[in-house]
This record gives structure tokens, C-alpha cells and sequence, in this order.
């Protein structure tokens, strides 16, 4: 995206858009632990960059006074009956019930109190909630019964990028994708490269999109930062095969169709640009993007 100023809370606003666009739940980002993710994925996330979470289960019947005689047979019911609390939590999250979300992890945390995905869960909450400080009493939490659990260090990454200190948010993105197991490394790499262009590094951010598409060709942030980076550098072959390739792999937003637009007006394809003008005024027309096309504000 940009070098300026501005651009990386213009940067942020566009993966977060895009998460939520494209159904990505949580910090495009996050993910919310089952085992995250994103940042947020989606509402989007956002921001939620993604949110990825178990639909609500069904709640678990009381359990019978008397514990198994097995003490490792007990502490594997414990660690279900946490996991369905932490399921429902991740529901009620999704659908922005932040305080039936917590009760839910309230009542996880009573039967297993060292569960870090549930800690990390409530990190996410809270981020959204906009306490940070208790946000980040939960990530550290969560790391430090699971310190090499990647959803939680992208997670955690995420909130440390959205409250301005992308260099320590880039640490963890760059500790999550350790684990050769890890199971989504695009996300952190995507991640990585929104908070590099918070950093004004444009350099480091191409070569985070490039990795986090080489691992995953259909990831929609790093088809877009791509785009825009090409764009603004004219390098308009590679601009317009991202723009085009997000906009044949997803449903539209405001934001892809402004990406192809600018990019196929500098390429000089009339016909595109008008064909995709009138969708953008059609399906968003009170989006900021359909109100710099009516001002001709193309950014050239």
C-alpha cells in the first residue's frame, strides 16, 4: 500500500475490510482458537482478519457428582466439557455477543483454568471490547501455558499491530510460523506485511504478500497489498493480475473494485473501467470508493 503517512491505517482498514468482505472471521486476520483466527479473519475482522471458530454446540448435560477413580480419565472429561464452553464462546464471538462470550469462557476457565485457547479467545474478545489491557494480560496468558501455539502468537501479533507496535507484532508472526505443522502460515505472513506497511517498509511488506501467496494463492489481503503495491510502483502487468484474479476469486467489495479500476484505467481499458464503475456505483454506492470515482480522485 502506501509509504505515507497515512497509509497504514489506510492499510490496516483495507485488510480488515477485506477479511469481513470476504468471510474471513477475526484479527484478516485472527482466527479464534479450537484447538485461532486476526485478527476478527469473520465479521471481518478484522477486523476481524478472520475469525475461524466452531459454530455453537450443543451445551454439555451436568456432569454426575462422582469423578472417574482414573485421575488422567477426569482430567480428559475436564478438558471436553472446557472445549464445548470454549466452542459456544467462539460462537457467541462471532456473532459480536461479547458478554455471553465471556461467560461462556468463565465457565471454561472454572473447569480448566491453564486452557490457553480459551485464554486466547478472551484476548480476542477483549481486543474487541477495546480493553487493551486486560486483552493482553489474556494473550500472555495463553503464551505462557502454550508458548508456541501459532494461532495465539498470530493472534497476539495482530492486537500488538493494532495498538502500535508493529515490530513486536512482526516478532510474533515471525515466531508463529516456527512450527512446521502450522496448519494457516499465510495468515501471519499476510499479517506480517500489513504491519510492515505500518512501518512505512514497503520492501518487507511485497516480500510478506509474496510469501503469504505463494503458500496460498487464493488469500484475498495478499492479492490486494500486491495490487496496490504493483500499481503504485506502474507495474501494471502484475497489478492487474492480482486485481483481476481477486476479483475472479471472490465476490466483489468496494475496495477490489476500486483496486481493478485504477489499475485497468492505467493500463488505458476504457471499456473495463466503465463496466466495473457502474458495478461499484451499483453494489456500494455510498461507499468511500464509489465517492472518489465521482470525483475523479484516482490517486494518479
Amino acid at each position: 500500500m502506501r509509504a505515507a503517512a497515512s497509509a497504514p491505517r489506510s492499510a490496516l482498514r483495507v485488510a480488515v475490510a477485506l477479511c469481513v468482505a470476504l468471510g474471513w472471521l477475526v484479527a484478516g486476520c485472527t482466527s479464534v482458537q479450537e484447538s485461532a483466527q486476526p485478527v476478527r479473519d469473520a465479521r471481518s475482522a478484522d477486523g476481524r482478519n478472520a475469525v475461524r471458530a466452531t459454530p455453537p454446540a450443543p451445551r454439555a448435560e451436568p456432569r454426575a457428582p462422582d469423578r472417574p477413580a482414573d485421575p488422567s480419565r477426569a482430567e480428559a472429561d475436564d478438558r471436553r466439557r472446557a472445549q464445548i464452553r470454549l466452542e459456544l464462546a467462539a460462537g457467541f464471538y462471532q456473532q459480536a455477543n461479547y458478554a455471553q462470550a465471556l461467560e461462556e469462557l468463565r465457565a471454561a476457565f472454572a473447569v480448566d483454568p491453564n486452557f490457553a485457547a480459551a485464554h486466547g479467545l478472551q484476548g480476542l474478545v477483549f481486543m474487541d471490547l477495546g480493553d487493551r489491557v486486560r486483552a493482553e494480560e489474556a494473550f500472555r496468558r495463553a503464551l505462557s501455558i502454550a508458548p508456541e501455539d501459532s494461532e495465539i502468537l498470530n493472534n497476539y501479533g495482530w492486537f500488538l499491530c493494532q495498538t502500535e507496535r508493529p515490530r513486536e507484532g512482526i516478532a510474533q508472526f515471525q515466531a508463529a510460523l516456527r512450527n512446521p505443522l502450522y496448519a494457516t502460515p499465510a495468515r501471519p505472513l499476510h499479517n506480517a506485511g500489513v504491519c510492515a506497511l505500518r512501518l512505512g517498509d514497503t520492501e518487507a511488506a511485497e516480500g510478506y504478500f509474496q510469501r503469504s501467496f505463494q503458500v496460498d494463492p487464493r488469500n484475498p489481503v495478499a492479492m490486494y497489498h500486491l495490487g496496490e503495491i504493483y500499481l503504485k510502483r506502474n507495474d501494471l502487468d502484475r497489478a492487474r493480475f492480482h486485481s483481476q484474479r481477486l476479483l475472479s476469486s471472490y465476490p466483489p467489495s468496494a475496495e477490489t473494485l476500486w483496486l481493478a479500476i485504477r489499475v485497468d484505467r492505467r493500463v488505458g481499458d476504457r471499456d473495463s473501467v466503465a463496466s466495473l464503475s457502474s458495478q461499484l456505483r451499483r453494489q456500494f454506492p455510498t461507499s468511500r470508493e464509489a465517492s472518489l470515482l465521482q470525483r475523479g480522485a484516482f490517486g494518479d
